[in-house]
């Protein structure tokens, strides 16, 4: 119950009316605490600690029978599919497709409608992107043959990653103050940064090509970017749909992750039949609680559980060639590249930072750049499976970077919230009209 204090016209005197508040039911309250970044962001730490913690402890047999445990079909009846796979590969190659489908839904509203369809606007973090993915792999390429690893090359590709998950997440719990276009830049960097990894994915890490099935699952996307598009779409004719695409770009060869952003690429970036708001923002916050919520802790669960009891134990794992490189990538080589970048197109070509953002601002930018984690992790098992000699300390590598990186994130972040702004931070030479900050609106991310 709630009281309003109003004046009668008619009479002129005050009066107090009582009006009834609804609280809303706990399923769209849990929905709405699980598309917070700052839950998501949660979540994954949370998973991520509970698997090393099960891959450490005594019940670690438990944990990898679990982890290696056979689930699926291998053919229907004479035709082949593919899906006889462990629970790990599971998480990674099944629950991340409804990740990745998020992705391509948010990447299709930047490009169509947001801070990607204009390339002026957007021209300094996308080339802040490849700066900040080329720069790691270098790193990481240079050191691991200088530590005398060659064979470990094949995974250069795992310390360019930025998971936008955790670094949003980080922003938004410390960077509470600064301007929202600093949320925008790191938010472009990022899914520029994951739809170059998805092209890597695809490109350097399928060994076996289907055209059949490949065939196949772009005519089903076709058919679901068709469907998506109707007047009245139903989710029980959707979900088979984008399981039967996920399922043929699987048995394609192709990752199946490729799947869910192709067809989250289909949705509607402009509001259509009528309706007040665009298919991506609906679709984003239908299926986002069950991304952050389930998809990403669940594979973290999976893929972050490194054992340092066994063999050689952490001093081992630590010292592998492929820790340092992973490590200095993602922390040195994302900040390197992403700052770097930066100063040679805003001194060399005619583009500059957006309004409100400084050059400072980018130190912390670089560094949440460096949280590689879900997209890192997943590379390391495409790159090196689940039991070569280099998978252990690979993860170790992406948890310690992704570690360093988000605690020097955090850190710059309150440093740079608490100093006094200009009014011309881009030095562009006109003032900045700055309105909004980070932390202005409760939940900014389900409006």
């Amino acid at each position: 119950m709630g009281r309003r204090e109003t004046i009668d016209p008619t009479t002129g005197l005050e009066l107090t009316l009582t009006t009834e508040t609804r609280t809303p039911s706990f399923g769209p309250r849990l929905r709405r605490f699980a598309s917070r970044e700052t839950t998501g962001g949660a979540l994954l730490i949370a998973a991520a600690v509970l698997a090393l913690v099960c891959a450490n402890a005594p019940w670690r047999e438990w944990y990898l029978a679990l982890s290696e445990a056979m689930v699926g079909i291998d053919s229907i009846g004479p035709v082949p599919v593919h899906l006889d796979l462990t629970v790990a590969e599971w998480a990674a190659d099944g629950l991340l497709a409804i990740f990745f489908f998020v992705v391509g839904v948010e990447l299709k509203h930047e490009f169509v409608a947001g801070s990607l369809r204009s390339p002026k606007e957007a021209g300094v973090p996308m080339l802040a992107a490849v700066g900040g993915m080329a720069v790691p792999a270098i790193i990481y390429a240079v050191t691991v043959v200088a530590l005398g690893e060659p064979s470990a090359l094949g995974g250069w590709a795992i310390p360019t990653a930025t998971d936008i998950a955790f670094a949003l997440g980080v922003l938004a719990v410390f960077g509470k103050g600064l301007p929202t276009a600093v949320r925008t830049f790191l938010l472009t960097l990022a899914v520029v940064d994951d739809l170059l990894a998805i092209v890597v994915i695809a490109i350097f890490y399928t060994e076996h090509l289907s055209f059949a099935y490949l065939g196949a699952a772009l005519v089903t996307i076709a058919v679901f970017g068709w469907y998506v598009r109707s007047r009245n779409p139903r989710w029980w004719v959707l979900v088979p749909l984008f399981v039967v695409a996920w399922a043929f770009m699987h048995s394609s060869g192709v990752h199946a992750t490729v799947a869910g952003v192709l067809m989250g690429f289909t949705v509607a970036a402009r509001p259509a039949h009528g309706e007040a708001e665009p298919r991506t923002h609906r679709y984003e916050q239908a299926v986002r609680p069950w991304s952050q919520g389930v998809a990403l802790p669940v594979f973290a669960f999976f893929a972050a559980g490194v054992n340092l009891v066994d063999g050689g134990g952490a001093a081992e794992i630590l010292s592998q060639p492929v820790v340092p490189a992973i490590t200095v990538g993602l922390v040195v080589g994302k900040l390197v590249g992403v700052l770097g970048t930066t100063a040679l197109v805003t001194r060399l070509t005619p583009l500059r930072l957006a309004q409100g953002i400084g050059v400072r601002d980018l130190l912390p930018v670089g560094f949440l750049a460096g949280i590689g984690f879900t997209v890192a992790l997943l590379v390391s098992e495409l790159s090196f499976g689940h039991a070569s000699e280099h998978t252990e300390g690979a993860k170790a590598a992406i948890l310690l970077g992704s570690v360093i990186a988000a605690l020097l994130g955090a850190l710059t972040l309150r440093w740079d919230a608490r100093r006094a702004r200009t009014a011309d931070m881009n030095l562009d030479g006109v003032d900045d009209a700055v309105e909004d900050f980070i932390g202005d609106e409760k939940d900014r991310r389900e409006h």
